[in-house]
């Protein structure tokens, strides 16, 4: 008799208990139904519904082009592969900025229509309103400090950000303040690994880190970059842990080549 083990959904409270404990979040994005399974069915903790999506999904050079609708047909997609990992989505640029008003309803608008988790949001203090309006809702908020590619042409480059002493001074008190509010955790990006360290141990709630070294409380990628889908982008922070472009350029060639050499479909692959 095969007794159907439950699955034990992962919640902010549950995160909070994995950085209490020192084990390592797991966190990768997704953007459709197909990808999001296989992600949750792997075990990994957090899924981000990110706005790397403009990127990888529609081909755009920045994060800046993706809207409020397009998040939530993603995320929509995601929620419903997901038994398991904490769906978090990214709010999409000029959704939250200079107006929590606004932020408050388009939290609400992700939540209600793709029935996700929790969103997330670039900046620091000067989100504070917005980040504190959308908490009042009950809905889950986790921070992204360090390199925020929505303000990408503020900084001009993706190098790494906080180097200099007054912005890593500005990071620490904006990580706080984040806490302070009511954050459930906080993404790192592209920042020393030294300084994400000690703004790891200064807080009490989970950090995940995208090129921010190994002392954060988990990691984050995106999954295209991860699986080598994409060509040509290998930032020092990239593990590749496959090669898929090279085994779906391989397979898709083979099809071409036994489609026009008249080998499929053969005499079993008919009716």
């Amino acid at each position: 008799m095969s007794v159907h083990k439950e699955v034990k959904r992962i919640t902010t409270h549950i995160l909070q208990e994995m950085k209490n404990r020192g084990e390592k979040i797991s966190m990768l994005t997704a953007y459709d139904y197909s990808m999001a399974t296989i992600v949750d069915n792997a075990g990994v903790d957090i899924i981000l519904v990110g706005d790397s999506a403009s990127n990888v999904m529609a081909g755009h050079e920045t994060t800046l082009p993706i809207t409020l609708d397009q998040m939530i047909y993603h995320a929509s997609s995601v929620v419903r592969a997901v038994n398991r990992a904490l769906i978090i989505v990214d709010l999409p640029f000029g959704t939250y900025q200079g107006n929590s008003k606004e932020a408050l309803s388009s939290a609400i608008r992700i939540m209600k229509e793709s029935g996700a988790h929790g969103v997330k949001i670039e900046g620091g203090v000067e989100i504070a309103e917005s980040v504190s309006r959308i908490l009042t809702a009950g809905i889950p908020v986790m921070g992204h400090l360090g390199l925020t590619p929505q303000s990408i042409y503020k900084f001009g480059t993706y190098t790494v950000r906080a180097k200099e002493e007054a912005e890593a001074q500005k990071l620490r008190e904006d990580a706080l303040k984040l806490q302070d509010l009511g954050c459930f955790g906080i993404v790192l990006e592209k920042i020393p690994a030294k300084l994400a360290k000690e703004v790891s141990e200064s807080l009490q709630i989970p950090t995940i880190g995208i090129g921010a070294g190994q002392h954060c409380d988990g990691q984050v990628l995106v999954i295209h970059d991860m699986l080598g889908i994409n060509k040509g982008f290998k930032p020092r922070f990239l593990r590749q842990y496959a090669n898929l472009y090279d085994v779906m350029n391989s397979a898709i060639k083979s099809y071409v080549s036994d489609v026009k050499g008249q080998r499929f479909p053969n005499e079993q692959e008919q009716y």
